[in-house]
């Protein structure tokens, strides 16, 4: 049999609890990995044939991962000649799950079982092409925000979502799905739809996926979505023996379809459910799970769980208090390199978590100066941003013209008559003349050679450039200095770029966020310590080398050694040695609108998620005041805050010098002189 010696009590209960319907209520940190795959062990151990059990995760490295711990303690049994290989327990996400079943009988539902699954790029040209039909350019929505809605809709089919659905997306559904069948493709929300339909219309397709599958485990239980618990249903409803995996107080994505009610109401589905608490946590210390705890308690609708460990009572929770969000980065970026140097921790055991990626701005410009390597999870980097990206390439063409990708980014943004084909002619001709595409559109010759239309485009674009660089090296002649930003913010207004901005997001608080992530950056053109009277091209060309600070490393898209910047979306399932959680302020965590659509209890859990990531030592920080458009505004604390026991975080400027143990002494000092470059002691 499976050694289970190395489980605590509630784990092995969870493993050798194999018959009818279970849910292991799984806390942060509590060894559920481990738990599923020594479960699929025991099973096999017991006899159970491997192929008749399916665990289903939601990611494919997941997968993988369970699929090689298995391997490592059910090795594979060799094949005798003649025989067929022996099967194995089927370890895949829920869309791999489906992929398989449909290759099998997507025929029956009027499909060639050589289909193509369009990823999302395909699925926006889709949409564009479905938009393109609307009378009205003008009223066409961001294609991204339709198959948003198209996904929700379609998977809420049952549940409380589907009750307001978009009217749009309702418009659009039947179009796109026909434009998806002509091409005999699928989505991968059609590979779980499919599957239903296949399950309702051939009850003989279903069967046989029961015979097969007769010990079915979910893990992430509470991230399921209506179609996922649909699917998990019709496989399970008849042996009954299910197995999820999950924990109630870690559904955070409750935005994008996932139903906790899947897991609260699960005794409805499934009556005699055997419940197993996991609560002994293997990563954090007691005061942070005391903390956690605390939190989440104030959430009215829950399974409760008490998690603790063996870890000690640990270091306290510290509580920082910022005038703004600039004074935050920059106490961050200090703590960090602190901890590195003299702690010896290095930056890939630190990480700072965040709301909202607009936040990671000001931490990601105080690691570039102080040249900390860090890795932004999440989310784009602030810097990779679509309007950001414009900015740059508009400020780099003004100072050099024969910037040809700068220029080949920005020359139809605005849309000003140059189309994608007009510029490929332009690159054509300027590498035939061997000069920049720039020179080549100053050439009257190259001009004639396009409709008159577009000729005069070609030449209002050239004008403009000539009349903008004009007025760059005329500021460095006006007395006292106009500000820098002032002057972009001007010329973006002119040329119609922040209008265009915020006219192609159909999202009014998308809209808004990508205008301040602009003006922001803007703003910081013109910090407090520079001369006012410093030559405009000057400036310019100094705010542009220190955004691209790092960009010459020769480092790994994923480098070993580096700070991790995350939202708290993305860190589920993440742990780190040291952890700042930024921007705890009421309107960032909780958000503005969970307010207005009553969501607080999944901010909460949110926070509760972030606390939990933390293994040694937590901070916490909010800000007096944080820019919106270039404008410092009063900010609150997170009402969160208050829910956290006074006796497990302590305000940061009150807490006492940490005396150093005798054991440490010598290696703290030896830590100062290898800073200070001092010999060693003889």
């Amino acid at each position: 049999m499976i050694d289970l010696a190395g489980l605590n009590p509630q784990q092995r209960e969870a493993v050798t609890t194999t018959e009818g319907p279970v849910l292991i209520l799984a806390g942060a940190g509590t060894g559920k990995t481990r738990v599923i795959t020594h479960r699929i062990a025991w099973l096999i151990a017991k006899g159970v044939p491997p192929g008749h059990i399916l665990a289903v995760t939601f990611t494919n490295k997941a997968a993988r991962e369970m699929l090689e711990r298995v391997n490592q303690m059910v090795p594979r049994r060799r094949r005798r000649a003649g025989q067929a290989a022996p099967e194995r327990p089927t370890i895949c996400t829920f869309h791999s799950l489906c992929v398989r079943i449909l290759r099998r009988h997507i025929h029956r539902l009027g499909y060639k079982p050589n289909f193509v699954i369009y990823d999302e790029s395909e699925q926006l040209g889709v949409i564009k092409r479905l938009l393109s039909r609307l009378a009205n350019p003008k009223d066409r929505p961001d294609p991204g925000a339709v198959l948003a809605s198209l996904s929700r809709l379609r998977n809420a089919a049952g549940s409380r979502a589907a009750a307001e659905p978009d009217p749009l997306a309702l418009r659009l559904l039947e179009e796109y799905r026909r434009a998806l069948r002509a091409c005999n493709a699928v989505d991968f929300d059609d590979l779980i739809l499919l599957t239903l339909e296949l399950f309702e219309k051939h009850p003989d397709a279903l069967e046989e996926c029961r015979r097969r599958h007769r010990y079915v485990m979910v893990d992430e239980y509470q991230d399921t979505n209506a179609a996922q618990f649909r699917l998990v249903h019709a496989l399970t409803a008849e042996h009954r023996n299910l197995c999820v995996v999950g924990d109630d107080d870690q559904s955070i994505y409750g935005w994008r379809g996932a139903e906790i009610a899947n897991l609260l109401d699960l005794e409805k589905y499934y009556p005699g459910l055997k419940v197993i608490k996991l609560e002994q946590n293997y990563r954090s210390t007691n005061r942070i799970l005391k903390a956690a705890n605390a939190l989440i308690r104030n959430n009215p609708r829950r399974r409760p769980k008490n998690l603790w460990s063996a870890h000690g009572e640990g270091e306290p929770i510290l509580l920082h208090v910022f005038d703004d969000e600039a004074q935050e980065a920059q106490a961050v970026v200090e703590h960090i390199e602190t901890n590195r140097r003299i702690r010896r921790i290095p930056w890939s055991e630190q990480a700072v978590l965040f709301r909202t990626n607009i936040q990671s701005r000001p931490l990601e410009a105080a690691l570039r100066k102080a040249r900390v390597r860090y890795h932004l999870v999440g989310g784009q980097s602030f810097f990779d941003r679509r309007e950001i990206r414009d900015l740059l390439a508009y400020l780099k063409l003004l100072l050099n013209p024969d910037d040809d990708i700068s220029l080949l980014r920005i020359a139809n943004v605005p849309a000003r008559g140059l189309s994608d084909r007009t510029m490929e002619r332009l690159l054509a001709a300027s590498q035939e003349r061997g000069q920049s595409v720039y020179q080549t559109m100053r050439s009257p010759v190259v001009q004639t050679e396009f409709p008159r239309r577009t000729g005069g485009a070609i030449t209002r674009f050239v004008d403009l450039v000539e009349r903008t660089r004009a007025e760059l090296e005329a500021l460095r002649a006006e007395p006292g200095g106009r500000k820098l930003s002032d002057w972009v913010l001007g010329f973006l207004q002119r040329i119609g770029y922040l209008e265009d901005l915020r006219r192609l997001e159909k999202d009014p608080e998308v809209a808004e966020n990508r205008h301040r992530a602009l003006v922001e950056t803007i703003r910081s053109m013109d910090p407090l310590e520079r001369e006012p009277a410093e030559p405009a091209p000057a400036r310019l060309q100094r705010f542009l080398e220190e955004v691209s600070l790092d960009s010459d490393r020769d480092e790994d898209d994923r480098p070993r050694d580096a700070v991790t910047l995350i939202t708290i979306h993305s860190c589920k399932g993440l742990e780190f040695g040291h952890v700042w959680i930024v921007g705890l302020e009421e309107g960032l965590l909780p958000h503005t609108r969970s307010k207005m659509e009553g969501s607080l209890d999944e901010e909460r859990r949110l926070f509760y998620v972030a606390i939990t990531r933390a293994r040694k030592t937590l901070h916490l920080s909010w800000c007096r005041a944080r820019r919106k458009y270039g404008q410092l505004q009063a900010s609150h604390p997170s009402c969160f805050l208050k829910e956290l026991p006074e006796d497990l975080v302590e305000p940061a400027e009150k807490q006492p010098p940490r005396l150093v143990e005798a054991g440490n002494a010598k290696a703290l000092l030896a830590a100062f002189r290898q800073e200070l470059n001092l010999p060693e002691e003889t």
